[in-house]
This record gives structure tokens, C-alpha cells and sequence, in this order.
């Protein structure tokens, strides 16, 4: 407490201010202080204040310049993926169109294929069948003979006389060989 009694002691010492006159400063103190504000508020105004106001300018110009180049962006970004959806959508309908011609293509080659297949069966079958026509006259002919030698052999055995003409013996080989086709046919049906 000690402390507070000699701030009294100076208050009260100070020339008999006391209660609400103790807060208030001396006419002088004011009026400098006033000349100060002003001079200081003049040149806040006059140097600072525009430097300030400029910056922020500058500021918003930037600021919305990069929004108008942020939005040209934008609309460029959008244009360009419409674009690119449009592009895809041409691509898949190439993409599918290709798939059906290329399909097309390959029904038309395996029916070519089939065809020729077809073609080279029929003609295979066919040159089959001449041969095994050509090999049965083929044979018939050489059975014929064989049987016709063995027929006439046999003949002259059981007729006790050699067949050796050869008109002769082509009568008894054809008589003989056309009653063994009667007697097979009838057999048959």
C-alpha cells in the first residue's frame, strides 16, 4: 500500500487538480496532438491511402482476370469434352459398323468356303465313282476272261474235244456268262 500513497502525494502536489480534471489533458496537449492527427491524416491521405487503394485495385483486376480466364478455361474444358464425348460416340459407331462388315465378311467367306467344299466333295465323289466304275469294268473284264478260260477248259474236258477255236470258244464263254448274269438276276427279284 505503500506505493499508492506517494502517486497521491504527486497528484495532489501537481497543481490541485483533482477527481475528473485528472483525466483530462491540458489545452496545449491537445491542440499538437491535434496538428499531429491531421498531419499524419493528411499524409495518409495524400501518399498512403492511394498506394493502398491502387494494391487493392490491382488486386481485383488480378483477382478477376484470373476468374474470366478461370471461366474461358472452364468453357474451352467443357467444349472440349463435348468434343471428345462426340468423338467416342463416332468412334464406337466406326468401331460397330467395322464389327458388322466385318462379320458380313466372314458369313461371306465361310459360304464361299462351304461352296467350294461342296464343289470339291461333288467333284471328288465323282471322280471316285468313275474310278471304282472303271476298276468294276475293269474287272468284270479280266473275271470275264479268266472265267471264260476257266470255263472253256472245262468245257473241253467234259465234252472231250478242245475248244481251240477261238469263235467257238467266244460263243460258249458269252452264252455261259449270260446264263450266270439270268441265273443271278433271278435270284435277285
Amino acid at each position: 500500500m505503500m506505493p499508492q500513497v506517494p502517486v497521491l502525494l504527486a497528484a495532489a502536489s501537481d497543481g490541485g487538480h483533482t477527481g475528473i480534471d485528472l483525466l483530462l489533458p491540458e489545452g496545449y496537449d491537445i491542440f499538437w496532438s491535434a496538428v499531429v492527427v491531421v498531419l499524419v491524416a493528411v499524409a495518409m491521405y495524400r501518399w498512403v491511402l492511394p498506394n493502398i487503394t491502387k494494391i487493392l485495385d490491382e488486386r481485383t483486376e488480378k483477382i478477376e482476370g484470373g476468374l474470366a480466364k478461370a471461366e474461358h478455361a472452364q468453357a474451352e474444358a467443357s467444349a472440349a469434352l463435348a468434343e471428345y464425348h462426340r468423338q467416342l460416340s463416332d468412334a464406337r459407331a466406326e468401331a460397330a459398323r467395322i464389327r458388322d462388315e466385318a462379320r458380313a465378311e466372314g458369313a461371306t467367306i465361310v459360304a464361299d468356303a462351304r461352296g467350294r467344299a461342296t464343289d470339291d466333295a461333288a467333284r471328288i465323289l465323282e471322280n471316285a465313282q468313275r474310278q471304282i466304275e472303271a476298276e468294276r469294268t475293269q474287272a468284270a473284264v479280266a473275271l470275264r476272261a479268266e472265267v471264260g478260260a476257266l470255263a472253256t477248259e472245262l468245257a473241253s474236258r467234259i465234252v472231250g474235244e478242245a475248244l481251240a477255236d477261238q469263235a467257238r470258244q467266244s460263243r460258249v464263254i458269252d452264252r455261259f456268262l449270260d446264263d450266270l448274269e439270268a441265273s443271278a438276276a433271278g435270284k435277285e427279284s
